[in-house]
């Protein structure tokens, strides 16, 4: 495979690779991810409420997924920003969200039976930027060293040459006859969809969004519950490194093993967090048992609380927990009783902020995901195909 840097990537090959993907090596790192993929499914699916854990999981896969692309908000922001005027906003705050909002057109489109397909990828990217544009039309795209302006990577260029690739990727990932294991599908396609780079902006984390709708389109997950940029963020030189091996060297082998064991990584990142909030939320439910009264909607109000940790009084009212006197009175005798609450004024209302449940998001997105077994690669840094942050 060869590369110039300084030149379009024109002759990028079309999926599946020449040479042999399913390596020991690799199978072993499949089965590893399957399992804790499997696992991980039958957690979420114990869930009364997948609220309960989508909500969350899905805010904190956003805001890593931007992070990868250096827009950085902190979880307070991004918690409390449903409950912030649009126009208060931190624009990185914005980006993460419309992340978020990005991964609902693609899961929307899943359940309106819709093949994941070129038209899918570019409403995803124009949620994402809150644009109308579609694919890149115009030369010159780069991607380079912001520092030093050096070229890292030159992608396809010319509007049907991309279209005519995306078909390509398209048609490998519905392709019944390419038998390979799903898992190793999802992979080939993250890169091919990073080197295609569709778009002006956006591309990795629409290739992000594309692995999550992947895994839910081959049954692998039932809920959008992977935390999957956590895995990468935490680690993210060597994704860039790994990449770049793929374009330089066809190192397809050293790339599916750190994807699988960041996908198994995750995974089981993602099942303890479920247990964890599964725990909050029963001891949440036994404390409001203990000290609200005996006609307070116990179960409900403890799933409310879990599903938002920040909650104002107009939320109960809404769901039809309670009136808003009564609302503002439970709410209040959380903070007085140490249920883990306190209060935050935004705006002109109070919301109660579930401390104790941040916490616990918090830890699962600062988990060590780095992955200390990958193979070693023979890349120097000044190769990469995106320079180290």
């Amino acid at each position: 495979m060869s590369c110039d840097p300084l030149k379009p990537y024109n002759a990028l090959p079309d999926l599946p690779p020449a040479g042999a993907c399913e390596t020991v090596a690799v199978l072993k790192h499949c089965i590893t991810a399957a399992r804790s993929l499997a696992e991980l499914k039958a957690a979420s699916s114990q869930l009364p409420n997948p609220a309960l854990l989508t909500h969350n999981l899905v805010l904190l896969e956003a805001q890593a997924s931007s992070e990868i692309e250096n827009i950085v908000t902190t979880h307070d922001e991004l918690f409390s920003a449903e409950r912030h005027p649009a126009d208060q906003l931190e624009p990185a705050t914005k980006e993460a969200l419309r992340y978020r909002d990005a991964l609902w057109v693609g899961l929307d489109a899943l359940a309106a039976g819709k093949p994941l397909c070129t038209n899918v990828y570019i409403s995803i990217m124009q949620c994402l930027r809150g644009t109308d544009a579609g694919l890149r039309s115009t030369p010159g795209t780069t991607l380079s060293n912001p520092s030093s302006g050096e070229v890292f990577y030159t992608p396809p260029e010319g509007e049907a040459l991309l279209r005519d690739r995306l078909g390509a990727l398209d048609r490998f990932i519905h392709d019944p006859q390419i038998d390979l294991d799903p898992l190793i599908k999802i992979a080939l396609t993250h890169y091919q969809f990073e080197a295609i780079h569709p778009f002006a902006d956006g591309n990795g984390r629409s290739g992000r969004i594309l692995c999550i709708l992947q895994l839910l389109a081959e049954g692998l997950l039932s809920e959008p519950v992977l935390y999957l940029s956590g895995a990468i963020l935490a680690d993210k030189s060597t994704y860039y490194e790994r990449l770049r091996a793929v374009t330089l060297q066809a190192d397809w082998e050293g790339w599916l093993c750190y994807f699988l064991q960041a996908i198994n990584r995750a995974a089981k990142q993602a099942v303890h967090t479920i247990a964890q909030i599964r725990q909050r939320a029963d001891e949440l439910e036994q404390h409001i048992r203990q000290h609200l009264p005996a006609k307070a909607p116990h179960h409900a109000l403890a799933e409310l609380l879990v599903e938002l940790p920040y909650c104002g009084i107009a939320s109960l009212v809404e769901r039809g927990l309670a009136k808003r006197q009564t609302a503002a009175s439970y709410l209040q005798q959380l903070v007085d009783s140490d249920a883990g609450f306190s209060v935050r004024k935004i705006g002109r209302e109070n919301m109660y902020v579930h401390d104790r449940l941040i916490a616990v998001l918090s830890q699962g997105a600062r988990h060590d995901y780095k992955l200390q077994d990958t193979q070693n690669i023979s890349v120097s840094r000044d190769q990469r195909l995106w320079p180290k942050p």
